[in-house]
């Protein structure tokens, strides 16, 4: 079963990370990106930008010596906000904010995470809601450990503690591997400063 397990953690990341190509594609053929950044004394420095070949922006963000600081913020490739990051010396510290996509061009966004950090490790109430905007689960942690959990059905039923605390397990692995494909995203178009 370990190898089984190991299959499913790959399929697993693998959709995560076709799910973000397409997001951030908007569903279209992805455009290469062009960044826009500086650099200093050989490391990334000030502010980030990357854009699709016609101007529209999807990620803006700083770099101070090669590391990420303050917010980065993230668009879809038809202009809705998908995700906010704020960072501290290249750790994830405030609240991470992640959004549905939205449902067509035009389409209204839905709150899907709020998830607060402090020195990279989940700590204080997460919040998750369903596609339509009900709550889905309410998820308290202390430097990075769960210690109690809250969760709906789609229909808004409760759902007992040993489920609420499996969909919190299931939330936080899906949402990290999303923000590891969002880092991947800076990592790999960041400011060349060789």
């Amino acid at each position: 079963m370990v190898g089984g397990a190991k299959a499913l953690t790959a399929r697993a990341a693998w959709h995560a990370a076709a799910a973000l190509a397409l997001l951030l594609s908007g569903g279209a053929v992805a455009q290469p990106l062009e960044t826009v950044g500086s650099c200093r004394d050989g490391l990334a420095n000030g502010a980030f930008e990357l854009r699709m070949r016609n101007g529209q922006l999807r990620v803006a963000g700083a770099f101070a010596r090669g590391r990420r600081t303050g917010t980065f913020i993230f668009w879809s490739a038809s202009g809705a906000r998908i995700a906010v990051v704020p960072y501290d010396d290249d750790v994830k510290t405030g609240t991470v904010a992640l959004w549905y996509p939205p449902a067509g061009a035009q389409g209204e966004i839905a709150r899907k995470f709020e998830t607060p950090f402090a020195d990279g490790a989940v700590h204080g109430e997460v919040r998750a809601w369903h596609p339509d905007g009900k709550r889905r689960g309410e998820y308290r942690y202390v430097n990075g450990t769960l210690v109690a959990a809250l969760a709906w059905t789609a229909r808004g039923a409760p759902l007992q503690e040993a489920k609420a605390r499996a969909q919190a397990d299931r939330d936080a692995a899906q949402s990290e591997q999303y923000y590891a494909s969002l880092e991947r995203l800076i990592a790999a178009n960041g400011p060349r400063c060789d």
